[in-house]
């Protein structure tokens, strides 16, 4: 039952109905009973026997940490070790098993084997596994170390865990900052309700009007890229990075919407990340709290760890005091966007495309800094130009693309290919001749997409300097009411829905 189908709108109509008629000391058990129903209705119902699973062993490991006092460390360490490899395990069987025999079978090709050493496995994956797997796992590692209170109540971990509006596709949440507000009474507030539909209604254009439409011209080249000039692969890239950015942040504003409405706010997941001037500063805007998990539980203790202590001391007796600690942050940082990559899944154009590039892109930054800054002095540009700025957003953009390529593609060959035609094969005069309107989508469509983005870039310029809905709110009622009357019916007349026709899962669903 996916979130942008009639059914499901249905179905949280009577959620939130229901929420503000009952007692209120009911309304979290009434978001656990009706997330369990939203798993059972997604597809086999057998695999919330994952989450029940991941959950029970979370409850079981925090309740252990809190029976056994700080003192006995080494029994501590041993309850936090085997309930993280439960959950890992979990992830890892379902997810990256056959990441690895795909991995040794492309090793034995290229040594000469014809023949296949492992025969790959086919598992059922539970929705939001690697979502509700983080956020469970990061409050285990809260509560091993005292900076969150372990949850008594075995029901209420259970909502925390499977709460039918972040399992779908996040965010990421941490229990000791969002998790107690799922179990707090909320009165009915006509405000907050309004502003959870209104922000849900933003998600909805995003995905139904914008992403759905881009996502026809990027399966029409991606499905076939040796039939196209390399304009249409850069044609096809450029609209794929909007794509997956109206997709995912679109979900987001439906999670949120609803999550507000019901009186549960939820931490944001995008910050206009196109805005971006660096990569590193692209991932401070975007999937904000997958960055966050990884930084805190990745990148921290990684540091932490006596070989990167060890690492630091030398290269900095070797290269110098700044040098040898930007060296070893390199290293960590390497296993840190390993990590990131091996997250979106089981397949090495995940690992290279939103794992490793990203990685070298920071890297090279940090290494090529000095050199752009000794540059601009000499030629007097003044760095904080305006100038400057939009070729930083560009240039970051441009890097982006790369990444989104690979993460787009059907495997990390099939990239090599499309960006080796891409520089190779150019014929800019497809752009105005005609042949963009054998991509799928014809002049009408292609038209709507483009105003389309045109609003989002406007709508991301005034998110910049405050939330867009207070701007609205502060407006006088005849445009409040025509602003929201117009992006309703301009989901309804232009969105991709109806007889014969199925939105798309959302893109990081799969995740």
């Amino acid at each position: 039952m996916g979130i942008t189908s009639f059914y499901f709108l249905c179905f949280f109509a009577a959620i939130l109905i229901l929420y503000y008629l009952i007692p209120k000391r009911l309304q979290w058990g009434l978001l656990l009973i009706c997330s369990a129903v939203y798993y059972l209705l997604s597809g086999n119902g057998m695999l919330i026997l994952y989450p029940v699973v991941s959950v029970t062993a979370c409850y079981a490991g925090i309740r252990m940490l809190a029976a056994v006092p700080e003192g006995n460390a080494q029994r501590r360490k041993c309850i936090l070790l085997v309930t993280v490899l439960v959950n890992i395990g979990i992830l890892v069987v379902l997810k990256y098993v056959n990441f690895g025999i795909y991995t040794i079978d492309g090793i034995a090709r290229l040594f000469g084997s014809s023949e296949t050493l492992i025969r790959s496995v086919d598992f059922l994956i539970p929705l939001g596994v690697s979502f509700y797997t983080f956020s469970l796992l990061g409050y285990v590692i809260d509560v091993y170390y005292g900076i969150a209170e372990p949850q008594k109540n075995y029901l209420k971990l259970m909502l925390y865990g499977m709460y039918f509006a972040v399992i779908i596709s996040g965010p990421i949440l941490k229990y000791r900052e969002h998790g107690e507000q799922f179990f707090e009474p909320h009165a009915f507030d006509y405000r907050r309700v309004s502003r959870g539909l209104q922000r849900m209604l933003w998600g909805f254009f995003k995905k139904l009007v914008i992403a759905e439409r881009l996502g026809v011209l990027v399966d029409t080249v991606y499905g076939s890229y040796g039939d196209y000039p390399g304009t249409f692969i850069w044609v096809a890239t450029v609209c794929y990075a909007f794509q997956l950015y109206t997709d995912f942040s679109g979900c987001m504003d439906i999670v949120l919407g609803m999550s507000e409405s019901l009186g549960i706010l939820l931490p944001e997941n995008f910050q206009t990340p196109f805005f971006a001037g660096s990569i590193a500063e692209y991932w401070r805007r975007w999937h904000i709290t997958l960055g966050i998990w990884m930084k805190e539980y990745v990148f921290y203790p990684v540091l932490r760890t006596k070989f990167f202590t060890n690492l630091n001391r030398s290269w900095r007796e070797k290269f110098g005091k700044k040098k040898g600690k930007q060296y070893a942050t390199f290293a960590a940082m390497f296993i840190l966007w390993l990590t990131v990559g091996i997250w979106h899944g089981g397949d090495w154009k995940f690992v290279i495309g939103s794992g490793l590039l990203h990685w070298f892109y920071i890297v090279m930054e940090e290494l090529l800094a000095p050199l752009c800054d000794r540059l601009m002095n000499r030629w007097h540009i003044d760095p904080r130009g305006r100038g400057v700025s939009i070729v930083r957003i560009l240039r970051t953009f441009f890097l982006v693309c790369i990444g989104d390529l690979f993460f787009r593609a059907a495997s990390v060959g099939d990239a090599f290919a499309m960006l080796g035609k891409a520089v190779s094969v150019w014929n800019p005069s497809s752009l105005w001749n005609g042949a963009m309107l054998e991509l799928g989508l014809d002049r009408v469509e292609m038209v709507i997409a483009a105003v389309s983005l045109l609003l989002l870039y406007l709508v991301s310029l005034l998110q910049r300097t405050g939330s867009v809905r207070d701007k609205v709110a502060a407006g006088p009622l005849p445009v409040r009411w025509f602003i929201w009357y117009a992006l309703l019916f301009g989901v309804i007349l232009l969105g991709c829905y109806g007889p014969g026709y199925s939105a798309g899962e959302f893109i990081y669903q799969g995740f």
